[in-house]
């Protein structure tokens, strides 16, 4: 692992500062960057900027064939193994539940080969990650005991992504083939797939399910109280907010929720890369709720500030759609890219910022690295079937973009044929280069040694 310069050290701290609107060299340290600091997987989550702004400097060289103006669709922006999940198709009143890209923030109009590469990087850094776990060099927030368990290898992360590639190239396939199957989904595993018990879970915490009540985001989230229902007191997760705020909020947003607004929380902490960014959580029903029967009829809403996709900044003339304001992209992106996308999904201009206003899902079940790169036995087989449903899901995605032909998915389908190759092992290093920037960003957060 080479040495970080001062000019990358400087780079660092002004992509961060940029887009964070502090530097990691700051007096006041931003939780964001203590949180990236973490770990390298934890950098990669939390500074898509650096990507984009290494692949336009060339850090990054992507194979030419993959860059191929012909690629360019609705894309992740942000495209990593733990920015996928299980959810309620139509957000939290669908029945289906699907296994699909779950997270838009970054969501643009580029180039599909952005994820891909993307996505096999986090696989090498999660696998990193995984190891540090099992060394005691990182911490993990998910899991205290590790005994008897395995880390998935960087060998491991290879042919992952190897198979990643091949997944999301079969199901191009099958769309040159048949175009309809882009309205297909990834629905069920086979028996004993890492997803499967992720899958039943989802199923018991959406509507009608048997821990709905429990487990759901709902479910979790509110308490029914002598007949008045509303946002638990967990002062970690949800803050208070004052009754001219609570006002104006109902006022500006009435309008773009299917029901009452009930009750209103600021949420705190959540997320890495948007972590500092504000979000508040509605909670929608009718005006009475008389009892745990009614809980169905209710949701959350969540109000997002937008700020603009990771990759436009470096790319701002790839797509004219690019244009459109932060919230209003995102949007436009998550409908094209879902299958059937949220009831709630608009945006709103507020207090001068983009706002994103969308459903929460009561059953969308994620993984954490924690998950698909530990096992008491092979957890490579784990980490192998996790890409796999990853590639058939974000091409289902991806072909999305453009209804009208099949040009994409064959360009695509030629390129992957002539440098899958390249493009692991373009990921690979950098993969190494972010666990270099990791460190980096490490000794600017550290507080100083007393001497």
């Amino acid at each position: 692992m080479s040495i970080v310069s001062a000019s990358r050290n400087n780079l660092i701290a002004r992509e961060l500062k940029r887009v964070d609107g502090r530097t990691p060299r700051a007096r006041t340290k931003l939780a964001k960057h203590q949180k990236m600091a973490a770990n390298p997987f934890r950098f990669l989550r939390g500074a898509a900027q650096m990507f984009y702004g290494d692949l336009k400097s060339g850090r990054i060289v992507l194979p030419e064939s993959l860059t191929d103006k012909r690629l360019i669709t609705a894309i992740m922006g942000d495209c990593h193994l733990v920015n996928f999940g299980l959810l309620t198709e139509d957000g939290s009143h669908g029945d289906d539940v699907i296994f699909c890209p779950n997270d838009f923030d970054d969501a643009c109009f580029g180039l599909a080969s952005w994820d891909l590469a993307r996505f096999c990087t986090s696989l090498f850094l999660a696998c990193d990650y995984a190891d540090g776990l099992t060394n005691d060099d990182y911490d993990s927030d998910e899991m205290n005991d590790l005994s008897g368990l395995e880390a998935a290898s960087q060998k491991d992360a290879k042919k992952a992504a190897d198979a990643f590639l091949k997944s999301y190239r079969k199901t191009l396939e099958k769309i040159v083939s048949d175009p309809d199957h882009r309205r297909s989904a990834v629905l069920k595993f086979s028996k004993g797939h890492i997803l499967e018990a992720a899958r039943e879970k989802a199923l018991k915490r959406a509507a009608g399910g048997k821990k709905f009540e429990t487990k759901s985001a709902l479910g979790k989230a509110v308490e029914l109280t002598d007949g008045t229902l509303r946002f638990r007191d967990l002062p970690e997760r949800y803050k208070r907010l004052d009754a001219a705020t609570m006002s104006e909020i109902r006022r500006v947003f009435r309008p773009y929720v299917d029901d009452s607004i009930l009750d209103i929380v600021l949420r705190v902490g959540a997320g890495t890369g948007s972590v500092n960014m504000d979000r508040f959580y509605l909670l929608v029903g009718p005006d009475e709720v008389d009892g745990p029967e009614d809980l169905p009829l209710c949701h959350i809403v969540e109000i997002k500030q937008q700020r603009e996709a990771a990759p436009i900044h470096h790319f701002p003339d790839i797509s004219p759609n690019n244009r459109l304001n932060p919230a209003h992209l995102s949007v436009d992106c998550q409908r094209v890219m879902q299958r059937r996308p949220d009831l709630v999904l608009d945006e709103v201009v507020w207090r001068d910022d983009h706002w994103l206003v969308r459903s929460r899902h009561h059953a969308r079940v994620g993984l954490d690295p924690e998950d698909i790169c530990l096992a008491t036995k092979n957890p490579g087989k784990a980490l192998k079937q996790y890409a796999r449903s990853c590639g058939s899901a974000l091409a289902l995605a991806h072909a999305r973009g453009d209804i009208r032909s099949t040009r994409f998915e064959e360009t695509m389908i030629r390129a992957l044929d002539r440098d899958a190759e390249g493009l692991v092992a373009a990921a690979e290093g950098y993969a190494d280069q972010t666990m270099c920037d990791c460190l980096a960003l490490q000794k600017m957060v550290m507080p100083p040694l007393l001497s």
